[in-house]
């Protein structure tokens, strides 16, 4: 056998381990015969000892061609090689790699339980460094391309504050990736990072996304923590942020806004031509609590009454000095309900002062919904991180045939829901489709409800229609119209619910004046 022969055997070895993806070769994945072969005729080339990599033989000596294009692939290997499972990537590398920089690193950092802080030379002076370091939790490692890295959230924490400093053009886009604060805070909250809270406040802040830096300040005092802003940047640029549709959740709802809006244009009341007066509004809509709240708290299964309601209203109810309410789950929603209406009623009295609608209810709803849980997490019965805003966990609803967007697409779908509120003319199209696409999409884990009301009644006042209850003795005919519009796209009978109610609202107004 002639010397081609013999390299062709061993190029087929190679080819073999090349077509399972394997890109670290070891020693021991060739015989030494066809090792030292490939090696002498350029078809690898070693990294470390007994590790290799495939190359070209017409590569000349200091091309890093090779080496650049089979860094990670080496890398993953290497480290799982080593390491087993119990290894993650620094979490500045890892925020490189969420936002697709590849760029391959002087010294790679590694953090694992066996590493032992010493260097490992590579190639073309890059090297590795594995350190002995805590290890995030488990839920906090992600797998890209075989290379374990800390998650986005759990990376823009750890990370260390130079990062803003070294890297400001990839700290800034990361933070862009970021769509709404409830993708940071249950982290924030789970491990008491106040003063990691003020840093990413003034890092969203000197980006210009103001309302997720609120967001973060809000929900971190709401939970009890102190809050210092710090921007860790050193200069400041004006930033865009464009709505890019990315999921096919988007599409549907944008699609669906538009084929609903001429019926429920065609068949909805019209506005009063009266201008409102925002006093004897407000008034009305504070005489009308009670009611509400009983209605409101009913139709979500609670078992509340009139005497509970104006109890926890008037302040006389405490759940520490309370032995017949303590911890008890329908004395706490009336609280939380109490609570978020004060909050509601604050931002409808900015609507009735000419802002506009959409831009309170996108600024304010997440006020409303701490606020209707918070009760429920100082008496300890949910935790601190359940105040975190958009739900991270599939949700079902009881009964229902529809099944809510993936958590994954909540945040953009909440951006594109407040953006065609933003952009919608029709007063009654903003309160059909806010209170049906706010439950379509059902962006919480629990609540979304009481707020899908909330919302519409905000529209109702810039509208300038009355507020309106849904009535507890309705909720099955409330239920299958809204079931209707979810499942079959027909929006119509909740449209006609809802203009009936409205309807009510006006007339017993009239009566009442």
């Amino acid at each position: 056998m002639n010397q081609a022969e013999k390299l062709a055997q061993s190029l087929e070895q190679l080819q073999e381990l090349q077509k399972k993806g394997v890109v670290a070769i070891r020693s021991r994945d060739l015989t030494r015969i066809h090792l030292n072969r490939l090696v002498k005729t350029g078809f690898l080339k070693e990294v470390i000892k007994g590790w290799y990599i495939p190359s070209r033989p017409e590569e000349t000596q200091g091309d890093s061609t090779s080496w650049y294009i089979s860094f990670w692939d080496f890398c993953a290997s290497y480290l799982n090689k080593r390491f087993g499972n119990t290894w993650c990537l620094s979490p500045e590398q890892s925020l490189l790699l969420h936002i697709e920089n590849w760029t391959v690193p002087k010294q790679l950092l590694v953090r694992s339980k066996k590493g032992n802080n010493k260097i490992t030379h590579l190639l073309f002076d890059t090297s590795l460094l594995d350190v002995r370091y805590t290890m995030p939790k488990k839920n906090e490692i992600e797998e890209k391309n075989g290379l374990k890295i800390y998650s986005k959230a759990s990376a823009l924490i750890a990370s260390s504050p130079s990062f803003f400093i070294q890297n400001p053009t990839d700290a800034r886009t990361i933070l862009a990736t970021i769509q709404d604060a409830s993708e940071i805070l249950p982290s924030l909250l789970e491990n008491g990072h106040s003063t990691i809270a003020g840093r990413l406040i003034g890092a969203f802040k000197n980006t210009g996304q103001n309302r997720i830096a609120e967001e973060i300040k809000k929900t971190m005092i709401a939970a009890g923590y102190n809050i210092r802003e710090q921007d860790p940047f050193e200069a400041e640029i004006k930033l865009q942020y464009p709505n890019k549709i990315v999921s096919p959740y988007v599409h549907r709802i944008r699609i669906l806004w538009q084929e609903m809006r001429n019926p429920i244009i065609d068949r909805f009341p019209k506005p009063s031509n009266t201008p409102l007066d925002t006093k004897s509004y407000l008034e009305n809509i504070e005489a009308k609590y009670t009611i509400d709240a009983y209605h409101s708290l009913s139709i979500e299964g609670y078992q509340v009454t009139i005497d509970l309601i104006e109890k926890v209203r008037s302040g006389k109810w405490n759940p520490d000095t309370d032995e017949a309410d303590h911890n008890h789950k329908n004395a706490l929603a009336a609280r939380g309900y109490w609570q978020a209406f004060q909050a509601v009623r604050k931002s409808i009295q900015k609507v009735l002062n000419d802002n506009n609608p959409s831009k309170v209810a996108w600024d304010d709803h997440g006020d409303w919904f701490r606020e209707l849980f918070a009760p429920s997490v100082t008496a300890g019965i949910l935790k601190p991180t359940e105040l975190a805003g958009y739900r991270r966990h599939p949700v079902y609803i009881k009964r229902s045939m529809h099944v809510p967007p993936n958590f994954s697409a909540v945040p953009e779908l909440m951006y594109t829901f407040f953006d065609l509120l933003e952009h919608e003319t029709e007063a009654s199209v903003r309160i059909v489709l806010g209170h049906f696409f706010f439950v379509f999409i059902h962006p919480y884990m629990d609540g979304n409800g009481r707020i899908g009301r909330f919302l519409m009644n905000l529209m109702c006042a810039a509208g300038k229609f009355p507020w309106i209850i849904i009535p507890v003795e309705r909720r099955q005919q409330y239920m299958e119209a809204l079931e209707k519009a979810s499942v079959e796209q027909n929006i119509i009978p909740f449209c006609d619910f809802i203009s009936t109610e409205i309807c009510k609202a006006k007339f017993e107004q009239k009566r009442k004046s």
